[in-house]
């Protein structure tokens, strides 16, 4: 490697670290919300039944993620107009307010009724936010990685998106060692969002400094293509094959995700009966290891191709789903329950580690942040944000297996769009435009990954 190469891959990597830094505080700023709401409810909602009160916090929490669709739209057009950096910096500012709304809102027994109203208003602030977040930073990491290393490079926005629950945890588990248990209900809850606030506003500044992606400049230099072309929804409705294929190949991958890191927990609980305690470690654990084999399987993907760990997934989900919950289901050993859920975890990486780039891959620069964002943010927010509340009412009707067979059929209908999916590393839109650069540049074309 030459030494211009060396300090343009360093440069590449400075960018990356920015962007995925980002991407971490965002998702601890979401789950934060999550982890301590057993602390604050009380305090923003009218005084009574316990229960309510986190119903009420679960409600917050649940229009927050119906509002990533909407970010997802309005960001992702002006990521498409305005630069990748512009709209990166955007977010996370919005996601610090929401956060420093939360930390410092008075009472409900202060200001009555103004508290819930706030709150809502806070989490409404950061589901527009992160629905932004996972659109622009997909398309910022696959526009200024190196070719050939995109999947390596991209994988990394699932491994801060996870590293952010695990920070969550973590300041959770520290608040609850060195805070008792009046001072956390009083005011220690208050301390992890000051904590993401203050993250959030750092990142904005580091993003500040970030390079804008030169597919972008290039993109809003051609005059051919005028801004009002870029990023709306008339040039979205141009590709209608593209948004049916993030759609698809999103579907199996967001309810087995939801399933095998979130809800896993609660089932382990309620049908398993291990300890919460016991609970909290393996998860812990599984999700460490979850993070450290993304950009393994990211850098596999540049060198076999996308589509054949799409298809490892979509196989091998649709097949041991339902085995590794009903087993699951009839085991209490720790040690065993560990091992199901990694097997559950090593297969949903067939997905988690390159989903991103793929959706990258399919749309050109003008409206890329939107034609990923948009309709990866409605099927979440239907099928991902639902996947709990199926399972628990499913439980509660006493037919919990019947959930087993519903996320392995929507791993089956993803594996249908992967099956007929033509392979995007070397096929990509990403690397058309790259050469076209390079062609009107005068120089040799880049070789694809």
């Amino acid at each position: 490697m030459t030494a211009t190469q060396a300090a343009g891959e360093r440069r590449v990597v400075g960018n990356v670290m920015r962007g995925s830094l980002g991407n971490l505080i965002e998702w601890y700023d979401w789950y934060v919300y999550a982890a301590f709401s057993v602390y604050f409810a009380k305090t923003f909602f009218p005084s009574g039944d316990s229960t309510a009160q986190l119903l009420q916090s679960a409600l917050v929490f649940a229009l927050g993620f119906l509002m990533r669709p909407i970010g997802g739209w309005l960001l992702g057009q002006y990521a498409d107009r305005a630069g990748r950096r512009t709209a990166l910096t955007l977010s996370v500012t919005v996601m610090a307010a929401g956060s420093l709304i939360i930390a410092v809102t008075p009472s409900y027994h202060t200001i009555g009724i103004a508290a819930p109203i706030i709150l809502l208003i806070a989490r409404l602030l950061q589901g527009l936010s992160l629905g932004a977040e996972y659109a622009t930073s997909a398309t910022y990491l696959s526009e200024v990685a190196t070719p050939g290393k995109r999947g390596f490079y991209s994988s990394f926005q699932y491994v801060t998106l996870v590293a952010g629950q695990l920070t969550a945890l973590g300041v959770q588990i520290i608040l609850q060692h060195i805070l008792t248990s009046e001072q956390m209900n009083s005011w220690g809850w208050r301390i992890p969002f000051v904590i993401g606030a203050a993250g959030a506003v750092a990142i904005m500044w580091l993003r500040r400094g970030m390079d804008e992606s030169s597919h972008y400049e290039a993109a809003a230099s051609d005059a051919s293509a005028p801004e009002k072309k870029r990023g709306s929804l008339r040039v979205l409705l141009e590709y209608p094959r593209e948004c049916l294929v993030v759609v698809g190949l999103t579907l199996g991958g967001t309810v087995a995700f939801y399933t095998y890191t979130t809800y896993m927990q609660k089932f382990m609980i309620n049908t398993s009966g291990i300890s919460k305690g016991t609970v909290a470690w393996i998860n812990f654990i599984a999700l460490l290891a979850f993070v450290v084999i993304q950009p393994l399987a990211g850098a596999l993907s540049d060198r076999i191709g996308r589509r054949k760990l799409l298809l490892f997934f979509g196989i091998t989900g649709t097949v041991c789903t339902v085995p590794i919950m009903t087993v699951l289901a009839h085991t209490s050993n720790p040690v065993a329950a560990w091992g199901l859920m990694m097997l559950a975890l090593l297969i949903i990486t067939g997905y988690t580690s390159i989903n991103a780039i793929v959706k990258a891959e399919l749309f050109p620069t003008k409206i890329r942040a939107l034609g990923v964002g948009l309709p990866y943010a409605l099927t979440v927010s239907i099928f991902g944000g639902t996947a709990e509340s199926i399972a628990l009412a499913l439980k509660k009707a006493g037919h919990e297996s019947v959930f087993f067979y519903y996320v392995a059929g929507c791993i089956a209908i993803s594996l249908c769009i992967y099956y007929f999916m033509r392979e995007t590393s070397a096929t990509s839109v990403l690397e058309a435009e790259r050469a076209d650069d390079a062609t009107q540049e005068g120089t040799a074309k880049v070789p694809v990954a």
